[in-house]
């Protein structure tokens, strides 16, 4: 397994992001949570095999159709687990 944190930049808000990202995250068995934050970014913390988690990063790159994806920022965390993958509301 293998865990990842990603600060997703650019115009990732108000374009359906986090909704279309947690049900690529269920569909690629990833877990964790999804979020807003108060700057206008979303803010990911993903668990899973390691190949979907790539591809999972790899997708959040480009977003949802709307979105314009500027830049990713991917940190490598230590191992966590989650029970399956949450919208967390409210800006952080």
């Amino acid at each position: 397994m293998s865990t990842v944190h990603l600060l997703i930049k650019g115009k990732v808000q108000g374009v359906f992001y986090r909704a279309t990202a947690r049900r690529i995250a269920k569909q690629m068995r990833i877990t964790g949570w999804i979020r807003n934050s108060s700057v206008g970014d979303v803010e990911v913390m993903a668990t899973g095999k390691e190949e979907a988690i790539q591809r999972f990063t790899e997708w959040c790159k480009r977003g949802p159709e709307m979105a314009e994806v500027t830049e990713v920022i991917v940190s490598k965390m230590a191992d966590a687990e989650f029970d399956g993958f949450v919208i967390v509301r409210g800006p952080a």
